[in-house]
């Protein structure tokens, strides 16, 4: 533990960051899992209105740096291919 005024501060302050940034990418999580399981029961309506907020939810967390841009952009491009995908296989 820290013993200087400023130190204890910061500790403080980079648990709180850490809360907030795990909670975020858990969000991230859920949401992506939620998405996959609306195209794996063949809902494809419900799957391209998550998706579209999926990517709001992947750019906001990219600009404030919890996860790096180009992780949102694959994750979005890759999530965008497997709903294309997932819906020819079925029609």
């Amino acid at each position: 533990m820290p013993n200087i005024k400023s130190a204890k501060k910061r500790h403080r302050q980079s648990l709180e960051r850490r809360a907030r940034n795990r909670s975020a990418k858990s969000q991230l999580k859920t949401a992506i899992k939620k998405l996959r399981e609306s195209v794996e029961t063949k809902k494809f309506d419900v799957a391209k209105t998550q998706y579209t907020d999926l990517c709001k939810m992947l750019d906001q967390t990219a600009s404030k740096k919890i996860i790096h841009v180009n992780k949102a952009a694959r994750t979005k491009s890759r999530l965008s291919h497997y709903i294309k995908k997932a819906s020819l296989a079925a029609a």
